[in-house]
């Protein structure tokens, strides 16, 4: 049967799953089993997840777990995460225990400025287009008031718009930079209707603008930025160098300096630094996505962020000063707490619910705290024990699970490699010996 289809986004949901196994499945009827049980019962959840993108055939499924024991500015949290990965929620909430005792986690919202722009070609003179941009910068504004009069009610709105000389990197190349505030709205479809609105107001009025050519000037794109670092948080943890010491082989200060070795290397060896932050995005995204943000759009912001300096380097800080030692880490995040899925996506309700309906500055902090976290319990563990004794723990389920275990299996397995090594082979050959029995 040919793999080409025609007129496929019009077909119903039924026909589009019968082409799907009839083409690209041997075993018909598993598959169709596999894609009905992950339905839900419920037809009018279902229909709600069904109408969230196109085509759909099927719910895929991950784990939301929670995070207790979070001390964030002096108010407990217990934080949602949905993650496939074994030991992250873990890790967060032995972090969190950690810190419940040495004063928590503090944080701070640095700014909130978000970024789009209106990508432009020029091919005239500079200073025409300047002298353009100028007399037509309140029209801009104007012509956007019916898009922005209701954020800018709430406080929010356009803060400005620029016109940014890119003429040095490539040729005829301009930018309308404008910057905004959305408050607790993510505000992507905000920001993209008020910038197609700069666009065509920029180039209608350049016809009747007698100092420009219009006929040099060509819109090319206008879209927001997911760069933001001026939508920035800070997040940090301190205490005594000697209250590190939480009955690990390791002496207090020997930790702290090895500690701090391992950020010094994350901050110069980008090899070490991406797995490093790919660590703290475990905790970052997984939030992000429970509370029903854009966790693509945060990772290409952060892993940008992370290169800000013209090298690819660690996220976090560290310090040891007159006998404190202090863990930090600045975060560009931009976040909503009203609009897409968290009005539609009852998890995402639920989840926000969970931590306390925070608005978006509040979750900005919150999803930091969470990526810290994870980042002290990966060096914690890297520059004690060793990553894989708590992760291969975490890990065993899955191996169990891969082989079909029972619940006696299980049980009995758990408990025997409480004092052994966990490796895919050693529980094989446990559960082969369990099975002799």
């Amino acid at each position: 049967m040919s793999k080409n289809i025609s007129g496929f986004s019009k077909k119903s949901k039924s026909e589009k799953i019968n082409w799907v196994i009839d083409t690209y499945f041997k075993q018909h009827n598993s598959a169709r089993t596999i894609i009905e049980q992950y339905w839900n019962s419920d037809k009018k959840l279902q229909q709600l997840h069904d109408e969230f993108i196109e085509n759909t055939i099927t719910n895929y499924y991950l784990p939301l777990g929670v995070a207790p024991n979070f001390l964030i500015n002096g108010k407990n949290y217990t934080i949602p995460m949905a993650i496939e990965e074994s030991s992250v929620v873990a890790a967060a909430s032995k972090s969190a225990k950690f810190w419940l005792h040495r004063g928590g986690f503090k944080t701070n919202v640095i700014s909130t400025t978000k970024i789009g722009q209106v990508h432009l070609m020029y091919s005239g003179d500079f200073k025409d287009l300047k002298t353009y941009f100028t007399h037509i910068k309140s029209q801009l504004l104007t012509d956007t008031n019916v898009i922005s009069r209701n954020m800018e009610q709430r406080g929010g709105g356009i803060l400005d718009i620029e016109l940014i000389d890119k003429t040095a990197v490539l040729e005829n190349y301009y930018q309308l930079h404008a910057t905004f505030e959305t408050l607790d709205a993510m505000g992507a479809n905000f920001i993209n209707s008020c910038l197609e609105q700069f666009a065509q107001t920029f180039e209608e009025h350049a016809i009747l603008f007698t100092e420009i050519d219009s006929e040099k000037l060509d819109i090319v794109m206008s879209i927001l930025s997911n760069y933001v670092p001026n939508c920035l948080v800070r997040a940090e943890v301190s205490c005594l160098v000697s209250e590190l010491n939480d009955d690990e082989d390791i002496q207090s200060h020997d930790f702290a300096n090895k500690f701090l070795q391992a950020i010094r290397i994350a901050e110069v060896e980008p090899y070490r630094a991406v797995t490093h932050n790919k660590g703290i995005m475990n905790g970052v995204d997984a939030v992000v996505l429970a509370t029903g943000n854009d966790f693509r759009a945060v990772e290409a912001g952060v892993h940008a962020y992370a290169s800000k300096e013209g090298h690819y380097q660690s996220l976090t800080k560290a310090t040891i000063k007159n006998g404190v030692f202090r863990f930090w880490m600045d975060i560009p995040l931009a976040l909503g707490t009203v609009g897409g899925l968290t009005n539609l996506h009852p998890l995402v309700k639920l989840s926000l619910e969970l931590l306390g309906k925070p608005n978006a500055k509040e979750l900005m902090q919150i999803v930091a705290v969470a990526g810290l976290a994870q980042n002290f319990a990966a060096l914690k563990s890297l520059t004690t024990t060793g990553i894989q004794k708590g992760h291969m723990k975490m890990h065993l389920m899955n191996i169990l699970n891969q082989f079909h275990a029972n619940d006696y299996e299980k049980k009995t397995l758990i408990n025997h490699f409480k004092t052994t090594n966990v490796t895919h082979t050693a529980v094989n050959i446990a559960l082969k010996k369990l099975r002799e029995i």
